[in-house]
């Protein structure tokens, strides 16, 4: 019944619809749309595939063995991994956990936790996609985003307290194969991560079709607005990071140093992220960790900008 009525409705109003979607904004929403989904939906898929290969297939005590003991070495090599290691800022989350359930300290896997989104292969193939001609931005997202990483993972291993982390539980598959797993954690992730791809792409055609011109260019223009405008919106969006780069490219009316802090912030800082972490850490980690990685990340991100942008 719905159905019909919604067909009816479409039927009857089918002169006013035909000249919405005529109308030169629409046309350019839905060129934006389609062209982020389009270039970004490759990534994503590849990016979640390698994902569940390595979540159910590379044991969680491979990496304790891989890592130094000493947890100020154990950092930067977290870190460093996450550069060979692709996979999701959504699956990064319960591999972590996984690390330290296997007695990796809490400062290397929450370093590998921020890197591996943002600076593994896929991520930075998509970048370089993205960013034709502009070999700077792939370094420079490289270069921020493992810094703020081993950066937060220092400063938890000097300042961060035991009652603030809640021991994650040791996940079962209960009585899964290993096959049954993988494709469960495709479907899974892939129906995750591409509804916040959906929305980021409508959010970046709304920006750029509907707001006025005077008004990205009054925000894009402030050196220090814009840094902290479109970190705010990597935050809100909560854009998987093997498309984010496709949305930020398409915020042209920014500064290379603006849409940088986008592509550091957003894998490492967003709305389901907070989720995803105080379910598994606890309240209490979140509220102190999601905003310290902010502030970093934008500072960082800022400075790597002005070097090499």
């Amino acid at each position: 019944m719905l159905l019909v009525l919604v067909l009816l409705t479409a039927v009857m109003l089918q002169d006013p619809v035909r000249r919405a979607l005529s109308a030169p904004v629409t046309q350019s929403w839905m060129t934006v749309f389609v062209a982020v989904l389009v270039q970004a939906l490759p990534f994503l898929v590849l990016g979640v595939l390698l994902s569940a290969a390595l979540a159910v297939f590379v044991p969680p005590s491979f990496f304790a063995r891989a890592l130094p003991r000493r947890p100020a070495l154990a950092v930067p090599v977290a870190g460093a991994a996450g550069a060979v290691l692709p996979g999701c800022e959504c699956a990064s989350v319960p591999v972590a956990g996984a690390l330290m359930s296997r007695g990796v300290t809490p400062a290397a896997a929450l370093a590998f936790l921020l890197s591996a989104p943002a600076v593994n292969p896929v991520v930075l193939t998509a970048t370089a996609v993205a960013f034709p001609g502009a070999p700077e931005m792939v370094l420079a997202r490289f270069v921020a985003s493992l810094l703020v990483a081993c950066a937060m993972g220092w400063l938890w291993h000097r300042l961060g307290r035991t009652d603030w982390l809640r021991p994650p539980a040791r996940a079962a598959r209960d009585g899964q194969g290993r096959g049954e797993a993988f494709w469960g954690s495709v479907r899974h992730d892939v129906l995750h991560a591409g509804g916040f791809l959906v929305a980021g792409a409508t959010a970046a055609a709304t920006l750029k079709a509907v707001v006025p011109d005077g008004w990205l260019r009054a925000v894009a223009g402030h050196p220090v607005l814009s840094v902290l405008a479109l970190a705010v919106l990597a935050v809100v969006l909560s854009i998987c990071s093997e498309a984010d780069a496709f949305v930020a490219a398409s915020l042209t009316a920014f500064s290379p140093t603006a849409r940088l802090a986008f592509l550091v912030v957003g894998p490492m800082v967003d709305l389901k992220l907070v989720a995803l972490q105080s379910g598994t850490f606890g309240r209490a980690f979140a509220l102190r960790f999601a905003p310290a990685t902010f502030v970093l990340a934008v500072a960082v991100s800022a400075l790597t900008g002005a070097v090499l942008l």
